[in-house]
């Protein structure tokens, strides 16, 4: 049997990890400033993450939802304290997409309605309703395809308040990332998410908060979306959230009610999963990874910007994009083979960084050098004149 060829892959096959360093199994060094898609937050291998999850396999790994798991109260309730949404209700699933859908289909639910607005550039999964708001359509299947879903472009104040006074007695949810990831690092305005929640409140919508990406400390805050001083309805949680377990889940407002049946999940809230997710939050307390995220995002976004080939560089905490000129396209190429750095990529040629929120200030220092000498090996292709 082999693979099922749907990822395009460099050929790299990491044998072991620390911090934000990963070897290959040829003994070669790099720098990992992407993190496996922003899920690495504590940093590869943190020894309390692995003390934690030992500690819980060597009692037990599974049993299903059928009975009460202490740790799963526990996570709920250190994770309610660090995020300050102590009154709010946790269900627990297994990744982002999957937190998603579970989020739309519980605010239909509660709504008794079907519509679901999104935005242009939107990212939320690939499995049907989640891959459905997902605003790329060479990834939705003809099963998925809905008239349920309006998308919108981001950032528009007003056609989000045209769309409410047309529709606004069928809207459901409306669902937005705080930063846009997969779109390429755009950040959502403060009065457009304090407009959004306005909107839903006259409306009687919800507003879900896909914090899957821009959540869980990585903009400096808790969610993205506490700039803007609002609280959604519902946020969903994943990448983060475990460090590399899968684990995801959906914060659900105290007015939402539960019945029983309504959700359901096997694997979701296993006791190895929780054992990863209460690790990652107890580590960025202790270190305090949000403090460090916001300043070594600054010190990343300050040095890429003196950089004056480097264009739109945007993003908050260790959530950084930046657009490469045409004569640098190769640039992330170039990056891992040269220089050994791991980055990510959105549509058609940013430079995406979503490092562990543990970064060193060295390793920050470490990339910028990096970039600097593949930026001075390709030095500004000279305009011609205008005649």
């Amino acid at each position: 049997m082999r693979l099922f060829d749907v990822y395009p892959i460099h050929d790299i096959a990491i044998d072991r990890a620390l911090g934000s360093t990963v070897w290959d199994d040829k003994g070669t060094k790099y720098l990992d400033m992407y993190g496996g898609h922003a899920v690495i937050s504590i940093g590869h291998t943190h020894p309390h993450y692995v003390r934690r999850i030992t500690d819980q396999l060597s009692r037990f790994g599974f049993y299903s939802n059928s009975v009460r798991i202490p740790v799963q109260e526990e996570l709920a309730a250190l994770l309610g304290r660090v995020s300050g949404r102590n009154d709010y209700q946790l269900f627990l699933c297994n990744s982002g997409a999957e937190a998603n859908e579970n989020a739309l289909k519980l605010a239909s639910f509660h709504t008794g309605r079907s519509r679901v607005v999104a935005f242009r550039r939107a990212f939320h999964g690939r499995t049907s309703l989640a891959v459905a708001a997902t605003d790329n359509p060479a990834i939705v299947a003809p099963v998925n395809r809905t008239e349920n879903i309006t998308f919108l472009p981001f950032n528009d104040t007003q056609a989000l308040e045209d769309c409410f006074r047309e529709q606004g007695d069928s809207i459901a949810a409306v669902i937005i990332e705080g930063i846009q990831g997969v779109g390429g690092i755009h950040v959502a305005d403060d009065g457009f998410l304090q407009r959004i929640r306005q909107l839903c409140d006259r409306h009687g919508a919800l507003y879900v908060a896909d914090a899957v990406q821009c959540g869980y400390g990585r903009s400096g805050r808790f969610f993205a979306h506490d700039f803007a001083g609002v609280d959604a309805d519902i946020y969903s949680v994943a990448k983060g959230m475990g460090n590399g377990f899968p684990i995801g889940g959906i914060l659900i407002a105290p007015h939402i009610r539960p019945r029983h049946g309504m959700l359901g999940t096997t694997f979701g809230g296993n006791p190895l999963a929780c054992a990863a997710a209460l690790a990652v939050l107890e580590v960025m307390e202790s270190e305090d990874l949000m403090q460090n995220a916001e300043h070594m995002g600054r010190l990343l976004m300050d040095g890429i910007r003196s950089l004056k080939t480097m264009q739109d560089v945007r993003g908050r905490g260790l959530m950084i994009g930046f657009d490469p000129p045409a004569h640098m396209k190769d640039l992330r190429k170039n990056l891992l083979a040269r220089q050994h750095v791991f980055t990510g990529e959105a549509k058609p040629a940013v430079v995406r960084l979503l490092p562990s929120l543990a970064l060193t200030e060295a390793d920050a220092r470490r990339f910028l050098q990096a970039l600097r000498t593949e930026a001075e090996a390709f030095p500004p292709v000279p305009q011609t004149p205008n005649p």
